[in-house]
């Protein structure tokens, strides 16, 4: 098989795509779209109700597809997302280098490899054939509507197992939170973040009543479900996401309008959300009382459990302050004894600027803040334009808001039932940015 010359003016780093150039009009290569769809389609549907040995042979399939379709297709330009991501990656293989437990944390650097490359896989399939944003968000939807429904319904059933997370220690004792099929509320409240302001534009986007009708059912039973989870990080995600993703549809909705009414409307819709908002914590007691615990500081035992922990992660910052100690958990768990206070186990930092601090020191909280500036940038752009990605952009970022919210207090993020979505609403942004780009140009 001849390979393909490649031409000086790639990046270096990505110099080996496209070597197999000219088997590209093979009968694989010419399917690769539809493999990668069915691929994508098939992880994200199953997020939250195929075991982690289905989801871990699903990513390892995205991955191989990935590295197939670099292989048969030419190194475009690396865009600003994926810089960020590089740069992510390149602290985290020194971090792993330097840290004092390498194999631990070559682990985890492994598993950081492997959700990139499903990041890569689906930035390529959706520049390459839009469409499948739609689908793939239909998938999203369906696996999220099956886990709606199953929270909702253990409120109705046998009640003794969801009581294992009543706790008797905290000022909200006696509150029946749902986790669905996640097993965990606040895990469930984390996968939900950023699909509801998906679904709210898909609502939208798509044309048909079935489609539609389908969107509103999955944004409504996935805000119940979110709400019965009872996670105060959840109920702060969600509304920060529905409320920046409402927000950015009003601004770009109104972009035409005479510059007093385009500044003063969302001021008074912010106005009239914030209203609504304090009366109903003033008047609906099991919300009255989840959010005073908020207020309770230490009295509150999983407030004063998250506080030593965080207290604890500063320390292991401070001994280790510019690559830390690796990525993963994994890292982590050897690590923290180390520094934790008596009697407060943890399997993370319980907080994502925290944790990125903690895997890869200083240099990794600084690329990821580029990396959330850059999507910040790559969604605003899409609030005056005219694209076909302006509406997948902004509940992209929207999403992203929603799950910045509840990372300050928790670490659920890194969980592939949360990530994954995550990484393809940088897929989305990154390819709206390129897209955007292109039409400038």
């Amino acid at each position: 098989m001849s390979l393909a010359p490649v031409p000086s003016t790639t990046p270096w780093l990505l110099r080996w795509q496209g070597l197999l150039t000219r088997a590209a009009n093979g009968p694989i290569s010419s399917r690769l779209s539809l493999m990668a769809g069915i691929v994508l389609c098939a992880l994200m549907a199953g997020l939250p109700l195929v075991t982690r040995g289905g989801l871990s042979l699903l990513i390892l399939a995205a991955g191989l597809l990935w590295l197939l379709w670099a292989l048969c297709t030419p190194a475009g330009r690396i865009g600003t997302i994926s810089g960020w991501l590089l740069l992510m990656l390149g602290i985290a293989v020194l971090a792993t280098g330097f840290s004092p437990v390498p194999m631990a944390a070559f682990k985890g650097l492994l598993k950081l490899l492997s959700y990139l490359s499903v990041y890569a896989l689906m930035r390529q399939l959706l520049a390459a054939a839009p469409p499948w944003w739609d689908r793939i968000v239909a998938a999203l939807l369906a696996g999220e509507l099956v886990s709606a429904v199953l929270a909702i319904r253990q409120l109705y059933g046998d009640t003794s197992e969801l009581a294992r997370w009543a706790d008797p220690n905290s000022v909200a004792d006696g509150t029946i939170r749902v986790y669905g099929p996640l097993e965990n509320p606040n895990l469930l409240a984390g996968y939900l973040i950023p699909i509801l302001p998906i679904a709210l534009v898909a609502l939208l986007r798509w044309r048909s009543w079935p489609q539609r009708l389908f969107a509103a059912t999955a944004l409504l039973n996935g805000s119940a479900a979110l709400f019965f989870s009872y996670s105060r990080g959840g109920w702060l995600g969600m509304l920060a996401a529905l409320g920046a993703v409402a927000l950015m549809l009003v601004l770009r909705q109104t972009r035409h309008w005479p510059t007093l009414w385009r500044r003063l409307f969302p001021l008074l819709l912010v106005s009239a959300a914030v209203a609504v908002l304090v009366v109903a914590v003033t008047q609906i007691e099991p919300l009255r009382i989840r959010v005073m615990s908020l207020l309770a500081g230490r009295q509150d035992s999983s407030n004063n459990f998250r506080i030593n922990v965080w207290l604890a992660a500063i320390d292991m910052i401070q001994a280790r302050p510019w690559l830390g100690i690796g990525p993963g958990n994994t890292a982590f768990n050897l690590i923290y004894p180390l520094f934790q206070q008596p009697k407060f186990n943890a399997l993370s930092a319980y907080s994502v600027p925290l944790e990125l601090l903690v895997e890869g020191g200083i240099p990794n909280l600084l690329a990821g803040l580029g990396l959330l500036a850059a999507c910040i940038r790559a969604g605003w752009a899409q609030l005056k334009g005219e694209s076909a990605w302006a509406l997948p952009a902004i509940a992209a970022l929207a999403a992203i808001a929603g799950l910045c919210v509840q990372g300050v207090t928790d670490t659920i993020f890194f969980r592939p039932e949360v990530q994954l979505t995550g990484w393809f609403c940088l897929a989305t942004l990154s390819v709206s940015r390129s897209a955007q780009t292109s039409s400038d140009a």
